[in-house]
């Protein structure tokens, strides 16, 4: 069976697209800080002509629910919510953070990933991916918020060669004070494409929701958000 993916990410900074038609990837990827309600759905529209698809064509939408920028998130759940109500068809939920892990092993080759992202207020979002011999990942459970201090305690326990990826490391330097090997990377944002691979496991695994089950997820057991500028 022939299957046709739509996949999309505002999480942060980044804003990007995705389609899947029968393994070929067509895809649109820009760093548009503020500016995700004005250029997603122009972005959309491009990738379903470069894909020669419609929303009817779609077999299943897929989404990073985060965590992220709070109105980025909720950006990429109310799109995909009104694709989804719209044409009547299934969601995929996808963690931001492991899509960047799947961007460092497309681009890398590398099969250990320590996810650091800039969460403000002193805060960072992390996790510890492994791909295994199967090809999927583990490390779903290592995803927390965590101060520098306690990312370092929980990555000192780790063993073997990882790579760095997201913001936080640039932001933080005292993360990289470990004796862990760490191989640093430039990959920081998540890129709709490396949702693909993840959505079609999922799918044929089953692991599908309606668009009354897609919600975001933010780690963070409280909401910021900062007064624009003149505001």
């Amino acid at each position: 069976m022939s299957i046709h993916i739509l996949a999309i990410d505002t999480s942060t900074e980044a804003c990007s697209v995705a389609i899947w038609r029968d393994g070929k990837i067509f895809n649109k990827f820009i760093f548009s800080p503020r500016m995700h309600t004005h250029k997603i759905l122009p972005m959309i529209e491009q990738c379903f002509i470069d894909s020669n698809l419609n929303l009817q064509h779609i077999n299943v939408l897929a989404f990073g629910r985060g965590p992220g920028s709070f109105t980025g998130v909720r950006i990429s759940v109310g799109i995909i919510k009104g694709l989804a109500f719209g044409a009547n068809l299934p969601i995929i939920s996808i963690s931001s953070l492991l899509i960047i892990a799947q961007g460092a092993y497309r681009q890398l080759g590398e099969k250990k990933i320590i996810v650091a992202m800039d969460a403000k207020m002193g805060d960072i979002y992390s996790a510890c991916y492994e791909l295994k011999s199967n090809g999927y990942w583990s490390g779903e459970e290592t995803e927390k918020v965590l101060k520098p201090e306690q990312f370092l305690n929980k990555i000192n326990n780790l063993n073997g060669k990882w790579i760095t990826v997201g913001t936080g490391w640039k932001i933080y330097p005292i993360l990289k004070m470990t004796n862990l090997h760490l191989l640093e990377s430039i990959i920081c944002l998540p890129d709709a494409q490396d949702i693909l691979p993840l959505a079609l496991q999922a799918w044929q695994d089953g692991k599908i929701i309606n668009a009354e089950e897609a919600h975001p997820v933010y780690l963070h057991n409280k909401i910021y958000w900062k007064k624009l500028p003149n505001k």
